[in-house]
């Protein structure tokens, strides 16, 4: 059965670090999803039936959490003892918060712009390079490990809950567009 004790990183015997192999990290996910497959305990008794459900449940969560690298990112920090909820998302980078400000307004515009598809388009590919840029910058934080590095990661993190945002609203105005036509 499954040590529910364990951290995702541990449950999956991988090391705890935010450049994580995708290949590996779902070949784990079957070998886990295996062993604990209610299928295998259709003879147990009730209690090793509910473990092997609860089980599955930790496995797919892990998952969930481990593959996406912003969730990846904010569970490494809480595992390393950093409160995301201390200074309540607060971004001290008045440069991005203007960025944020102005690809906001070209999303609120794009809806009226001669080829509103086109606009959308270079604006989720602009969001897409800038969450490329801040999760390098992510891994970099986290490899170097220097003091004030899990400060700077949880900053960044705050940053792409920003971008994720922006980009599913841009998501949302794109099928918005793809209806209309």
């Amino acid at each position: 059965m499954l040590d529910f004790s364990k951290n995702y990183f541990e449950l999956f015997g991988l090391p705890a670090v935010f450049e994580l192999d995708g290949v590996e990290l779902a070949r784990r996910y079957r070998e886990l999803q295996r062993a604990v497959h209610p299928d295998r305990y259709t003879n147990a008794t009730e209690q090793e039936k509910r473990l092997s459900m609860q089980g599955a449940s930790r496995i797919n969560d892990a998952l969930e959490t481990l593959k996406d690298p912003l969730s990846r990112a904010r569970y490494l920090l809480e595992l390393k003892g950093v409160d995301l909820e201390q200074g309540g998302g607060n971004i001290a980078d008045s440069g991005f918060l203007m960025e944020q400000m102005e690809l906001r307004e070209e999303l609120a515009q794009a809806r009226h712009q001669d080829d509103p598809h086109a606009a959308v388009a270079a604006l989720m590919a602009h969001i897409g390079c800038h969450i490329q840029a801040l999760l390098k910058a992510m891994g970099e934080r986290f490899e170097a490990g220097a003091p004030g590095d899990l400060e700077q990661a949880k900053e960044i993190v705050n940053k792409l809950q920003f971008l994720y945002k922006l980009r599913a609203q841009a998501e949302e105005l794109e099928a918005e567009l793809d209806e209309e036509l």
